[in-house]
């Protein structure tokens, strides 16, 4: 974690330490899969290191591309940027740069691959919504998952579940096509095709293991980052305000809308759609009643 006044999470730490573990030996299955199907090596390491590469050093650039984002300046946006300054100065540490996403949607973001590449994003609709005080709460969250670094693991982690659905898709794709190989081939033919229904169901499997992973860290994340984020402004009571105020006006904008952001879930703020109950372990955050439960637990510890 970098050297700042933001309030280190140990477990967060060791978390990040296991889902990257496991993450490696996923990615390690998904090789040798590949390798199984006939993949030349070359191709596999190239694909490999492609999807890592682009995932991990345009993070930002694909993240704010999704939401129609872009970088401000002082001058464009000089409300946000103030906030972001003082927070860095209560932080003691390096200011991100700072980006506004033209989303009628309430909500923020950060990303990048470190503290150094690191980018704060809030929509139109929060900026329009919140007020400083409650808008500097949710910037301190953001800005707690930027000194936690955990933005580049959990984009690394996205990087797994696309490369298993790619050998889930060659193998669906060998299998249908070789199904039709075989008028004489006879028991080889069937071996091919076997091995091929084989590794699609292994690469789902991955695909569903590397998603409740990151889930699961994706949960712990915003809980860390929430603590961190009230400690820092020493105002508990107001991000759970913002919380309370964002998840209700998330409600009222059509669902249409909100699916068109779905995919960046993980990464926000607040989810733009949450599922109820039977969902929760699929869900990218810890329910509501959850982070408020442990902001008003925190406000009372800072008031003795």
């Amino acid at each position: 974690m970098a050297k700042t006044k933001i309030e280190t999470d140990h477990k967060l730490n060791v978390r990040m330490f296991i889902t990257g573990a496991a993450l490696v030996a996923l990615y390690a299955i998904v090789v040798s899969v590949m390798l199984s199907l006939g993949v030349s090596t070359l191709l596999v390491i190239v694909i490999a290191a492609a999807l890592i590469f682009s995932q991990y050093y345009f993070s930002d650039k694909i993240a704010m591309f999704s939401m129609q984002a872009h970088e401000v300046t002082a001058q464009q946006e000089p409300r946000l940027h103030e906030i972001v300054d003082r927070l860095c100065l209560l932080a003691d540490m390096k200011k991100p740069r700072v980006g506004i996403s033209e989303l009628d949607m309430p909500n923020a973001f950060a990303t990048g691959r470190s503290p150094n590449h690191a980018v704060i994003c809030a929509t139109r609709g929060l900026m329009q919504r919140l007020n400083d005080e409650e808008l500097e709460a949710v910037l301190a969250h953001e800005l707690s998952h930027v000194a936690h670094r955990d933005v580049a693991i959990m984009t690394i982690a996205s990087g797994v579940g696309m490369l298993a659905g790619l050998v889930s898709r060659i193998a669906m794709f060998g299998a249908m096509f070789g199904g039709g190989r075989g008028g004489g081939r006879g028991r080889g033919d069937q071996n091919i095709v076997l091995l091929e229904m084989v590794t699609m169901l292994v690469s789902i499997v991955i695909y569903v293991i590397a998603y409740l992973l990151t889930m699961a860290l994706s949960r712990y994340r915003e809980l860390a980052a929430d603590r961190s984020g009230a400690i820092l402004i020493g105002k508990p009571s107001v991000l759970a305000a913002a919380l309370v105020h964002i998840t209700g006006d998330i409600g009222k904008i059509p669902r249409t809308d909100l699916r068109k952001s779905e995919g960046m879930n993980a990464f926000f703020f607040a989810p733009a759609l949450a599922g109820g109950t039977a969902a929760t372990l699929f869900s990218s955050h810890p329910s509501l009643e959850k982070r408020l439960d442990q902001l008003n637990k925190l406000e009372k510890e800072l008031n003795g």
